[in-house]
C-alpha cells in the first residue's frame, strides 16, 4: 500500500531553507560582534552620527493560509474533489534599503526578493472514498516599497505599503491514496505539473511592525542593526488565479540585518585664552520718589463665580460668611470691615471685595425684591455634585439673608457654560480644572449686573473703592541693558541688600525692565542695594556686571482725582465681549478729561507658555485701546494720551497672586487708569 505524506513536504523544505539562512545571518552577526569587541579596546577619538541610509538583507518565515477552493489544476486535469483549506510555512528572503533620519518619525523602506507562498491543503475524501492530497509550490519575486513610521521617534516602528509580485513558480503535486476498504488495489501515480491560469502579476498590500536593536557602538563609523519584524499580508489582491475562489493570507515573521555609515562629527574647537565679552551697557535709574498727592476711585467688577475646593461642596472658608445678626450692619461702602480669614497682601482690598461676593449678592437681593438669580454649579465629578455646590450657596442666602428660595434657581453641570479647559489641551490641566469647579451666578435683573452686561460670564455690578492708586510707572526703578537682545540669550538680576539678602528677578530678553519699589523694598521706606546683571550669552557663558543703587518707596500723601476700571477676559481670549464697548463708551470715556492721560495695562495668569501670555496681554491691551480710541473720537476728545503696557504673566507685575482660581481669573484683565491734568 502507498504511504501518503500529508502537509509535510513543502513546510519541511521551507524550514530547511530558513534554518540555513538564519545560520548564515547568525554567523555574520557573531563575527561582527567579535570585531566590535576587539576594536573597543582602542580609544575612539572620532565620533560619527547615526546613519540615515541603511542597507542589508531581510529573511523570515511566511505562514500561509489558503482559503476559498480550487479543483481545476490544469486545462486537462480537474481533481474529483475541491480543496478548500490549507496551511504551510515557506521562505522569504530579500535585500533591502531604508532611509530614516535619526530622531524623526517618517522614513522609507524598500525590499525586493524571493517570496514563497507554498502550502499544502488538508486531505480530502474523493467520491471513491480515497484520500486525496494537494501540495502547491507557489513562489514570486516580490517588490515591497513601504512608508516607515516611528511614532515615538525611537527604535520601534510601523510600516506599510503596496506589494507587487511576479510569479516564478506554480507547480503542484496531486496524490490520490488507496480506498481503505480495498487495501490490495494498485496505488495511483502522483500527478505533477504546473497550474494553469495563474496570474503572472499580483498587486496587494502589507502592514507590519518592527524594532531596531543596535549591534555596534553608538558613535562608530559603520553601524549595524538587527531588526525583528512581523507583517500581515491580507488576501486582498493575492488570489493566485481568477477562475476559482482560492486566495492566500500570509503572516510573515522574520528579522532584517542592516548596516550603514555615519558622518563624522566635527570635534569642538578649542579656543585658547579668555572669551571675548559681548558689547553692552548696563545702567540703573531709581527715581527720588518724593511724596505726591495721588488718590483714585476704583470701579472694581465683582466676578460672578464662586470657586469650590476639590472634593468638597461646602463654601470654602476663604469666602466671608456672616451670621444672621450681622446682616443688618453689612454695607458695600464699608465692606473692608468684613474681611476674609486670610488675605494675600497683593491687591488685598480688591480681594476683600470679591470674598464678600455672597454677602454683596444677598444684600442686593434683599434690597431688590424683584431680582432673581440662577446658580449653575459645575463639577468634574458629576452634575449632581455641581448641584450640591449650588445648593450650599442657596442655603446660605436663604438662611442668613432671608431670601425666598423660589427666587433662586439651581442647575448642575459637569462643565461650566464657558469652560477654561478646552478639548485637546494638555498643559496645566489641574489649574484649568480648578477654575472650572465653580458656581456661576447668573441673573436677568439689571440691578444685579455690571452695566450693559448679560450672559453666563457677566460680572456683578461693580463696587466703588476709594483706594490709593498703585505706584505709577514713572516711580519704578528701571534697569537698562543696551544691546542685550544681541549680546545675550537672556539676562536676570540679583539684588542684594545691606544685610546680604539676595532677591532674583528674570530672566528677561528685552533691553529694559522696570520694577516697582514695593517688589524690591517690600514695606521698607528705602534701602541701599548692589544690583548684579547676570547675562547668558548665546555661547552659554555667563557675564556679570554690578552697580550700586539707592531705592525709595513711592507713597501718596494727599488726594488728586483719578479713576480706575477693569475689563475682564475669559481664559486665552483677547477679544472682550461686545457689550464692553458700550461700557467704555458710556461709563469710562465721560470720566476722561480733555488733555488727560490714560494708562492701559494688560495682564494674564500663569497658565500657558510665557511668550504666548505676553502676546496675549498685549493683544488684550490693544483691544481696550481700540475701544477707547473709538469712543474718544465719537466724544470729540482728541487730545487724550493713551499709554499701553503689557506684562503677560510676570508675577512681579501682575495685580493679583496666582494661588487660587479666583486670583488667576482676575489676572486675566486689562486695567484702565485715568490720570487728570496736573
Amino acid at each position: 500500500m502507498k504511504s501518503i505524506n500529508i502537509n509535510t513536504e513543502a513546510p519541511a523544505k521551507a524550514l530547511c531553507f530558513l534554518k540555513a539562512s538564519f545560520r548564515t545571518v547568525s554567523l555574520v552577526i557573531i563575527i561582527w560582534t567579535g570585531i566590535l569587541t576587539g576594536s573597543s579596546i582602542q580609544a575612539q577619538a572620532v565620533q560619527y552620527t547615526t546613519p540615515s541610509w541603511w542597507f542589508g538583507v531581510a529573511g523570515g518565515a511566511n505562514f500561509n493560509f489558503y482559503r476559498g477552493s480550487t479543483q481545476k489544476l490544469t486545462a486537462d486535469f480537474t481533481a474529483p474533489v475541491a480543496f478548500d483549506e490549507g496551511n504551510g510555512v515557506s521562505l522569504y528572503l530579500a535585500p533591502l534599503v531604508e532611509y530614516h533620519a535619526p530622531g524623526t518619525a517618517l522614513g522609507f523602506m524598500f525590499q525586493a526578493g524571493y517570496d514563497s507562498r507554498s502550502s499544502a491543503y488538508k486531505t480530502q475524501i474523493t467520491p471513491c472514498n480515497c484520500p486525496a492530497d494537494l501540495t502547491m509550490r507557489l513562489s514570486y519575486i516580490t517588490v515591497e516599497p513601504s512608508i516607515r513610521l516611528a511614532p515615538f521617534h525611537g527604535n520601534f516602528y510601523l510600516f506599510g505599503g503596496p506589494r507587487l509580485a511576479f510569479n516564478v513558480e506554480k507547480s503542484f503535486t496531486y496524490e490520490l491514496g488507496i480506498n481503505p476498504d480495498f487495501p490490495d488495489q494498485e496505488p495511483t501515480p502522483d500527478i505533477k505539473g504546473d497550474l494553469s491560469d495563474v496570474n503572472k502579476t499580483l498587486v496587494s498590500m502589507q502592514i507590519g511592525a518592527g524594532y531596531d536593536i543596535p549591534l555596534s557602538r553608538q558613535y562608530a563609523k559603520s553601524q549595524f542593526v538587527i531588526s525583528p519584524f512581523v507583517s500581515f499580508h491580507p488576501y486582498f489582491g493575492q488570489a493566485p488565479r481568477d477562475i476559482e475562489t482560492w486566495n492566500v493570507t500570509t503572516v510573515r515573521v522574520g528579522a532584517a540585518f542592516k548596516f550603514g555609515h555615519g558622518q563624522m562629527i566635527p570635534a569642538p574647537a578649542i579656543v585658547e585664552g579668555l572669551p571675548v565679552e559681548p558689547e553692552f551697557q548696563f545702567s540703573v535709574y531709581s527715581p527720588a520718589n518724593k511724596p505726591v498727592d495721588e488718590f483714585v476711585t476704583e470701579t472694581f467688577p465683582v466676578r460672578n463665580y464662586v470657586f469650590f475646593d476639590l472634593g468638597s461642596t461646602a463654601i470654602p472658608d476663604r469666602y466671608v460668611t456672616l451670621i444672621k445678626s450681622q446682616v443688618k450692619d453689612f454695607r458695600e461702602d464699608q465692606i473692608e470691615l468684613f474681611r476674609p480669614k486670610n488675605t494675600s497682601g497683593r491687591s488685598e482690598r480688591q480681594m476683600v471685595v470679591y470674598y464678600n461676593v455672597l454677602n454683596i449678592l444677598g444684600d442686593r437681593m434683599a434690597k431688590d425684591q424683584a431680582a432673581t438669580i440662577t446658580l449653575v454649579g459645575s463639577s468634574e465629578k458629576s452634575p449632581e455634585d455641581g448641584r450640591a455646590m449650588a445648593e450650599s450657596i442657596r442655603d446660605y442666602l436663604v438662611n442668613v439673608f432671608g431670601i425666598t428660595s423660589t427666587r433662586i434657581n439651581i442647575e448642575g453641570r459637569d462643565k461650566p457654560k464657558i469652560p477654561s479647559e478646552q478639548p485637546g489641551g494638555t498643559l496645566e490641566l489641574d489649574l484649568l480644572r480648578a477654575g472650572d469647579r465653580r458656581v456661576s451666578i447668573e441673573s436677568g435683573s439689571p440691578a444685579m449686573l455690571m452695566e450693559f452686561q448679560t450672559g453666563p460670564n457677566a460680572p456683578l455690578k461693580p463696587v466703588q473703592l476709594k483706594a490709593p492708586q498703585q505706584a505709577p510707572m514713572n516711580t519704578y526703578t528701571s534697569f537698562d541693558v543696551k544691546g542685550a537682545s544681541k549680546a545675550f540669550k537672556s539676562w536676570s538680576l540679583e539684588v542684594k541688600d545691606e544685610k546680604g539678602k539676595i532677591q532674583k528677578f528674570g530672566p528677561y530678553t528685552n533691553d529694559k525692565v522696570s520694577l516697582s519699589g514695593e517688589s524690591i523694598l517690600g514695606t521698607r521706606p528705602m534701602g541701599d542695594y548692589r544690583v548684579t546683571m547676570v547675562g547668558l550669552t548665546n555661547e552659554g557663558t555667563t557675564v556679570r556686571r554690578e552697580v550700586p543703587v539707592h531705592v525709595v518707596l513711592w507713597s501718596p500723601t494727599g488726594y488728586r482725582n483719578g479713576a480706575r476700571y477693569s475689563i475682564l477676559y475669559e481664559f486665552n481670549e483677547s477679544k472682550a465681549i461686545a457689550m464692553y464697548e458700550k461700557y467704555i463708551s458710556d461709563i469710562v470715556t465721560p470720566n476722561i478729561p480733555n488733555g488727560g492721560v490714560v494708562l492701559v495695562r494688560g495682564y494674564t495668569d500663569i497658565i500657558g507658555d510665557e511668550a504666548n501670555n505676553h502676546e496675549l496681554s498685549h493683544a488684550r491691551a490693544n483691544d481696550v485701546k481700540g475701544m477707547l480710541e473709538s469712543s474718544l473720537a465719537k466724544a470729540g476728545k482728541t487730545d487724550v494720551k493713551i499709554e499701553v503696557k503689557a506684562y503677560g504673566e510676570d508675577e512681579a507685575m501682575s495685580p493679583f497672586e496666582n494661588k487660587y482660581p479666583e486670583e488667576r481669573f482676575y489676572n486675566r484683565t486689562v486695567i484702565i487708569d485715568i490720570l487728570p491734568n496736573k
